[in-house]
């Protein structure tokens, strides 16, 4: 009995020793393991160098600098995130913003150039048959101002009505009806009022009459015409072939002057844009000549036919130039605020165009993954957003930043 009781008690001594044993060795191997995990070094400059103890890197000399798996673990993203294509997922943490539900205007800047008004042009036209003694206005954009003296005209016509005048004034000064209406006829056959009370009170006849110019202008260059006989009138000067001893008819159209007291600025705007703007708007405008002077104007007309030559639209405003501070085809410079546009709107630099469809980096977990937008119109710097991502979600902020241009071509 006692013998076994005796190795009973050895047996348990044994196993007892044996987890003891066990027990010490498991945990000196765990603990050798763990901090062998723990004490890596690296070089800060090469980190394909590691080494299980301190030391220098045998590239560039540095200190190795220590290093946990663990955190490389904490640090790295899941595999299944960076076993996906490069151009669908980009691993990393980069800035983000947010698209903006607001509502954006823009400043149009349009080239443009100062014009003649369409409606500004006067025909100074022959009145009466006859024969030019002199003229004074002789070469295109001649400037000329109102009751200045335009050209000499002998006319047999308007002579033999001077005499009618003066032999009614003589012979039946009490007939005033008949008088009156023979002095509205030289009136209207060119004779000024002075012209007229000259030839009551010297009662002489002036068989060569002076025309005047009824407004003020310059001489137009582009405009041709062509007399009752079939005489070409102007060619690329704007002034008439006629010279001084040439006949014209009644109606021959001698040259045309054009007012400057109000011109037109005409501007081009780029193919689509001429939506945003509308007739009474706002419009500042600064010239050549001095581009700090700036004139505030209202739209007076917009175009809404394309121009085929410059694939462009126009608008035309209004300038008072009675200080002739705009020449015509003086360069100008429109800037307009076109009307606020309400929508999603993302910062330009955070999309990405790849031609036939653009895209942005959107932040999913660790990383940025790319979607496909659908765009609409450009403003100070942001793109109106029509689809794809929401405001709530964040986007990469400099999207071809991210971008793999290999992957992206394939």
């Amino acid at each position: 009995m006692n013998n076994y009781l005796k190795y009973g008690l050895l047996a348990i001594a044994v196993v007892l020793l044996g987890f003891a044993v066990y027990y010490f060795v498991g945990t000196s191997k765990n603990e050798s393991a763990h901090s062998h995990e723990e004490a890596v070094y690296t070089c800060p400059m090469h980190p394909e160098i590691i080494r299980n103890a301190p030391g220098q890197c045998p590239i560039c000399g540095m200190d190795l600098v220590k290093k946990t798996v663990e955190e490389e673990k904490s640090q790295s993203p899941d595999v299944e995130e960076l076993l996906q294509p490069a151009n669908q997922f980009v691993a990393g943490n980069f800035k983000t913003t947010r698209a903006k539900d607001t509502a954006i205007s823009s400043e149009l800047k349009l080239p443009g150039i100062v014009t003649y008004e369409a409606n500004s042009y006067e025909n100074i036209a022959a009145r009466v048959n006859g024969r030019i003694e002199k003229m004074y206005v002789n070469y295109a954009y001649q400037k000329v101002t109102k009751g200045q003296k335009l050209f000499d005209l002998y006319s047999p016509e308007l002579l033999t009505e001077q005499q009618n005048f003066l032999y009614l004034i003589h012979n039946d000064s009490e007939n005033k009806p008949i008088i009156n209406a023979l002095k509205q006829k030289l009136l209207l056959y060119g004779m000024t009022k002075n012209q007229i009370n000259s030839l009551v009170t010297t009662q002489r006849v002036n068989p060569i009459i002076s025309i005047y110019s009824p407004v003020s202008g310059v001489v137009s260059g582009s405009k041709s015409n062509t007399t009752n006989d079939g005489m070409k009138t102007t060619a690329a000067s704007g002034v008439s072939l006629l010279k001084e001893g040439d006949y014209i008819t009644k109606n021959t159209v001698v040259f045309q002057l054009v007012s400057t007291d109000k011109v037109w600025g005409v501007f081009n705007v780029i193919q689509g844009y001429a939506s945003q703007i509308k007739a009474g708007q706002s419009i500042q405008i600064v010239s050549e000549l001095d581009p700090d002077e700036v004139v505030n104007v209202k739209v007076d007309f917009v175009e809404t036919q394309l121009n085929p030559s410059e694939k462009t639209n126009r608008i035309r405003v209004y300038l008072n130039n009675a200080q002739r501070q705009f020449p015509i085809g003086l360069r100008l410079e429109g800037k307009i605020e076109t009307f606020s546009q309400k929508g999603i709107w993302l910062p330009k630099q955070a999309l990405v165009s790849l031609g036939s469809h653009q895209l942005v980096f959107v932040k999913k977990g660790n990383g940025f993954q790319s979607t496909k937008v659908k765009t609409g119109i450009e403003r100070k710097g942001w793109i109106q957003i029509l689809s794809g991502i929401s405001t709530e979600e964040e986007v990469a902020e400099n999207g071809y930043y991210l971008m793999d241009s290999e992957s992206f071509i394939r």
